[in-house]
């Protein structure tokens, strides 16, 4: 890696008010996914922010199916974990699709995102999101991120930050990117993408190992309860939810207990009326979040996914933080949860007995709501995967660390303990270390 990568530039504040954040690679650009046929026969990418203005051999990336493009890893996924796999693998010596002389290069690195802009999934995150309620964005490795203001728009600044990183460290990053699917080839893994916005422009990658970091915010997890299919009102999921005026012309019912679920509350009591319904009691956490609870909690969730099992979620593990805000929503009753409903009505949701455990809310046995809005996390965007056979009888697919057992050529960062941005760096490291170990 040349030297300048050593020196990034440091993002001293946050992005002006009246800019967007610039991304790292021209997007107009970097949609134009483009082969060259070199004197030779072979077939190149030709990395759209370095191409001339004119190519006479260039065309559009509508290649027959036995016509491939050679790299050593792709990384798929430039959030947090992609990005900080992207920035050991520049720092390993490999050299990124798109850098000058790239194919010639002794090891090779692309990294695809489906994403319009850096930012991963914070772009979509709604805009009352701001960096005081987002539980602390741990730094990428390389790069210290200074928040000036913390009622900055999560939205916002994460995204300018991730901008900032992928120029600094050069990782050319391709987007917006979908990665369809990923089979075996004879030992190499064939990569299959596609443009989003061209989906007719594909490109297929051959690779010796691929570092998966898709995450979950693609794969909103919706849970099936009776009559909801009934229910004659607005139902939306985190994943969808923007503004609270947008709920405030009648009463919400607010589904799940994990953090999303409290914040939304929070920000939708002062417009209307709501209810809070949860499996379990929420457990508040009145000690400081250590960076040691932090590890206990990435070493429960990642015994899980060593036995193969489904992953939970990190927050799962670590309860909710008695915050100031959250005692005075406890307080106003806001705070204060139902358990789970016995069934969805056309109009409502109902329950069929009271609850007997201390620390639960009552109320009348029918609740009628406008909006019913699921805060029940999300999966592994693993579907493209699909085709490798990797997950178990267990449902979930067992892991060694990064690594997947029955695949050590796959690498999942972002899954399992690393879900969560205090896994997510250690993830990046680790899974391009065991790459290192493998790849010859």
């Amino acid at each position: 890696m040349d030297s300048t990568a050593d020196e990034p530039r440091v993002p001293s504040a946050s992005p002006p008010a009246d800019l967007e954040p610039e991304p790292a690679v021209d997007p107009d650009k970097t949609l134009e996914l483009t082969f060259d046929i070199g004197e030779d026969g072979a077939v190149r990418v030709v990395p759209p922010v370095a191409a001339p203005a004119r190519r006479r051999r260039a065309r559009r990336a509508q290649q027959p199916a036995d016509e491939r493009v050679d790299v050593d890893v792709v990384v798929i996924g430039a959030g947090q974990a992609g990005l900080s796999a992207a920035y050991h693998l520049r720092s390993s010596g490999f050299t990124a699709v798109g850098e000058r002389d790239w194919e010639r290069a002794a090891r090779t690195f692309v990294v695809l995102d489906e994403a319009p802009s850096p930012g991963g999934a914070w772009q979509l995150r709604w805009p009352g999101l701001t960096m005081a309620d987002a539980h602390g964005v741990h730094e990428l490795p390389g790069m210290p991120f200074l928040v000036p203001d913390l009622s900055e728009p999560a939205a916002r600044t994460v995204p300018y930050y991730f901008a900032q990183y992928e120029d600094a460290f050069d990782l050319h990053v391709q987007r917006p990117v979908r990665v369809t699917s990923v089979r075996d080839d004879e030992g190499r893994l064939l990569v299959e993408s596609r443009s989003v916005e061209r989906p007719e422009e594909s490109v297929v990658f051959r690779a010796r190992g691929l570092v998966n970091a898709s995450g979950t915010w693609t794969k909103p997890f919706w849970p099936a309860y009776p009559g909801q299919g009934s229910f004659r009102g607005r139902q939306l999921h985190t994943h969808d939810y923007r503004t609270p005026e947008e709920l405030a012309d009648g009463h919400v019912v607010v589904i799940g207990g994990g953090t999303s679920a409290v914040q939304l509350l929070l920000a939708i009591a002062p417009l209307t009326s709501t209810t809070w319904v949860t499996r379990r009691l929420p457990t508040w956490r009145e000690e400081e979040f250590a960076p040691e609870v932090g590890r206990a909690a990435v070493a429960l969730v990642e015994e899980r996914t060593r036995a193969g099992l489904p992953p939970q979620s990190v927050v799962s593990v670590t309860g909710l933080p008695l915050t100031p805000a959250y005692r005075a929503g406890i307080e106003a009753g806001v705070l204060v949860p139902r358990p789970m409903f016995s069934r969805i009505t056309t109009t409502g949701v109902e329950w069929d007995r009271e609850p007997t455990e201390p620390g639960w809310a009552t109320g009348p046995a029918a609740v009628e709501a406008t909006t019913l809005l699921w805060c029940t996390g999300f999966r592994a965007a693993l579907d493209h995967l699909a085709p490798l056979h990797l997950r178990g009888p267990g449902g979930g697919i067992v892991m060694d660390g990064t690594t997947v057992v029955g695949d050590p050529r796959i690498q999942l960062v972002g899954y399992g303990p690393s879900a969560s941005t205090i896994g997510a760096n250690r993830a990046g490291r680790e899974a391009v270390s065991r790459l290192r170990a493998l790849l010859p």
